[in-house]
């Protein structure tokens, strides 16, 4: 008989307190699965590299133990690491925020005339295909040895995963959909606006993730070369003074940074996809 009842308050689709009590349990334990097991790994990872580096005796010059690398970290993150951290920091969230500007931008402007999508988009392509770290001394003698030339190299390398994506978006929108707006003779603005965006935004954050990598990326490459300070130059002058757990130290709170900007993005993300649901 409670079967009979538990089948039937399914069926009208009814949840009771016991259910809705399971559900949230494994709710909780696939978002604990999501963080252990990361974590997990990744501190698995970091044990054996600490007994490897012990056993085997290996030189800090060579691949310090990740204990020495936190000694060095908490010994010169406040007067050195975050000195340079900051200049770092800023540039790749500009450089970002340009990128998935001018991403998004262009690829409305593709999605919405044909015949832009066939003059412009495979010159885009092309620039892809241009081998980027290649072209960095070519922004210097452009823009100087200043933030402009970092700023513009990182946008350039990171604008085009957010065209792509944000096309792909913008043209996998149900078709029904659209029949429905011509039907109730919606502009092209609010097609864009209440059925393209929301229905592409999946795609946006995805391109905006990897874009994440990218300025980031820029950003270094340009330290490399022309800055007198960022997390890059610090880098590059640990390596001419043999400073290995500098080095990795710097590398260190890079890969934290990553890590918050990416967790920011993709906490963004489900915001906004609960608000519209998209």
């Amino acid at each position: 008989m409670g079967n009979s009842a538990s089948i039937t308050a399914a069926r009208a689709g009814v949840v009771s307190p016991e259910q809705r009590a399971e559900g949230r349990r494994a709710a909780t334990m696939a978002g604990l699965r999501k963080v252990l097991l990361p974590a997990g790994t990744a501190g698995a990872a970091l044990l054996i590299w600490e007994v490897t580096v012990r056993v085997l005796q290996i030189p800090p010059v060579l691949l310090p133990a990740p204990s020495a690398i936190w000694a060095k970290l908490d010994q010169l993150f406040l007067p050195l690491i975050l000195k340079h951290s900051i200049p770092t920091i800023t540039e790749s969230l500009i450089a970002f925020v340009i990128s998935t500007v001018i991403g998004i931008a262009i690829a409305g402007l593709l999605s919405s005339s044909r015949l832009l999508r066939e003059a412009l988009y495979p010159n885009v392509v092309f620039f892809q295909l241009i081998p980027k770290i290649a072209l960095a001394p070519l922004f210097i003698v452009w823009l100087g040895i200043g933030a402009e030339s970092r700023l513009s190299f990182a946008v350039f390398i990171s604008f085009f995963p957010v065209v792509i994506a944000t096309l792909a978006g913008l043209d996998n929108v149900d078709k029904s959909l659209l029949r429905l707006c011509r039907a109730l003779r919606a502009s092209e603005w609010q097609v864009f606006r209440d059925v393209r965006l929301p229905f592409a935004l999946p795609y946006i954050f995805s391109g905006m993730k990897i874009a994440t990598t990218f300025s980031i990326i820029g950003v270094i490459v340009g330290e490399f070369i022309t800055s007198q300070a960022g997390l890059g130059y610090l880098i590059l002058f640990a390596s001419a003074q043999a400073e290995t757990e500098l080095i990795f130290a710097a590398i260190t709170v890079l890969c934290v940074f990553g890590l918050v900007f990416y967790g920011a993005i993709a906490l963004a993300e489900i915001y906004l996809r609960r608000r519209f649901g998209a």
